[in-house]
């Protein structure tokens, strides 16, 4: 089944998320994030034996993969982020797509992996990152303790995030074979919540949720939930802690030459039999 655009809900400002992620390039952009990805999918692209001649670089920020990619493959389209979800890709004409740190961001996730289902070649590769899981989780716990404190309310100052039984998930309803997912969790110390904060500005992550506060945050709300997340969540030298969650997600358009599960009922033996043989030996 795909999913229809039109009724996706719409969380994510994108042409916002396109003007935060332009100014801190032209900043002091923080990339410790970008550049592990950067090497992993490096890593990871290397133990896949096979050619790729058809390459597309969806919705990657900071142009993070340019020289991975350059060195390895000849033929490379560059999507750049726009306020549209719709990919301009024609139906099986990429060998291989991939896609770091941007899926997060997307309003109609299991329409776009349906879009880049179809345009893979049958035995054609996707590999993307995203920040998932429990990313954040103690900014966003500490903010709410915060507002509910002192403001008697709760707003979205967080990104909601899929979790790892969610991707696998909408890879096989988008038709993918073959879907893996598996996380790599980082966990980043700092001297308090407002140096996080900054730094995912500097990342072009700050929050562009549709819901966002409009208005600018009190300062005494701000304050609590600094003093918040420093008694729930700091270590014995008073530092904090803020976790990352990537999710690295793989699959296959499929192809023939794909290992194949087995039909039911075709097995030799039943699992039946061989726990009565274990037993009785």
């Amino acid at each position: 089944m795909v999913s229809n655009p039109a009724a996706a809900p719409i969380l994510f400002d994108r042409a916002l998320l396109r003007a935060r992620q332009d100014r801190a390039r032209r900043g002091e952009p923080v990339t410790f994030l970008f550049d592990r990805v950067a090497e992993d999918m490096e890593e990871r692209l290397q133990a896949v034996m096979r050619d790729f001649s058809n390459v597309a670089e969806v919705w990657t920020p900071r142009e993070l993969l340019r020289k991975p990619l350059a060195d390895r493959f000849r033929s490379i389209v560059r999507i750049d982020v726009d306020r549209s979800e719709t990919l301009p890709l024609q139906p099986e004409s990429l060998d291989l797509v991939v896609s770091a740190l941007a899926l997060q961001f997307v309003n109609d996730l299991p329409g776009v992996l349906a879009q880049i289902r179809r345009a893979l070649r049958p035995d054609g590769l996707l590999l993307a990152a995203m920040i998932g899981g429990d990313s954040l989780t103690e900014l966003r716990q500490a903010f709410a303790a915060a507002e509910a404190e002192r403001e008697g309310g709760v707003s979205p100052r967080v990104a909601p995030f899929a979790d790892l039984r969610d991707i696998g998930a909408l890879l096989q309803r988008a038709g993918f074979a073959l879907p893996v997912t598996d996380v790599d969790r980082v966990v980043v110390r700092y001297a308090n919540a407002f140096a996080l904060m900054q730094d995912l500005r500097r990342m072009g992550a700050a929050n562009v949720m549709i819901e966002r506060r409009r208005t600018p945050s009190r300062r005494a709300t701000l304050l609590r939930m600094a003093e918040i997340y420093a008694e729930r969540f700091a270590d014995a030298d008073g530092r904090i802690r803020a976790t990352f969650d990537i999710i690295w997600l793989s699959g296959w358009a499929p192809h023939a030459s794909q290992q194949q599960p087995l039909k039911p009922g075709s097995a030799k033996a039943s699992l039946a039999e061989a726990v009565k043989k274990a037993r009785e030996t």
